[in-house]
């Protein structure tokens, strides 16, 4: 396990942050990206849109234009989603095949997903949504627990623009 590097740490945590305030005052969270330019210290938020999977790609093209806008170092993605239980990973491909996918299924939960894509590498962690505080209007989640991905791959990968001198990507950060 590789941890994130501080620089981005100190960026990413306040994001964390307000997601969960947001949370913990009884609203849904939209899916949102930050990109970001640690040299010029610079900060930019896209409103993405799930809606379909055009909006979905839409959203990815959009963010990648503004990453390359800005010469951004760092994507951060923060969305609400559907996981299954822990106990029923194991049989994911059974249950798209019986259900049609993780939502339909009554092992789904409700968590909040975080992709932080470097040029180090990419780290992923997901919080399960849980009952709030008692008294509380809403709902909150734990700290998420990041994972170096080293092969990430999907529609909100690959978001950062190549830089001259990029080869293939660097090793870890440490």
């Amino acid at each position: 396990m590789s941890p994130i590097p501080t620089a981005y740490r100190e960026v990413i945590d306040p994001l964390i942050d307000v997601a969960r305030r947001i949370v913990e005052e009884g609203e849904s969270l939209a899916p949102v990206a930050f990109a970001g330019n640690l040299t010029e210290r610079r900060l930019q938020q896209v409103m993405m849109r799930a809606s379909s999977e055009q909006a979905k790609d839409e959203s990815a093209d959009l963010v990648r234009r503004l990453a390359a806008e800005i010469g951004a170092d760092f994507v951060f993605l923060i969305m609400g989603a559907w996981g299954l239980r822990p106990d029923k990973i194991e049989r994911y491909e059974e249950i798209l095949e019986e259900y049609g996918s993780i939502g339909a299924s009554p092992y789904r939960i409700d968590i909040v997903a975080f992709t932080l894509e470097t040029r180090h590498g990419t780290w992923v962690a997901q919080s399960e949504l849980r009952q709030g505080q008692a008294g509380g209007a809403g709902q909150t989640f734990t700290e998420p627990d990041f994972l170096l991905v080293p092969a990430a791959e999907g529609r909100f990968t690959g978001l950062l623009p190549v830089k001259d001198g990029d080869g293939p990507p660097p090793g870890v950060l440490h």
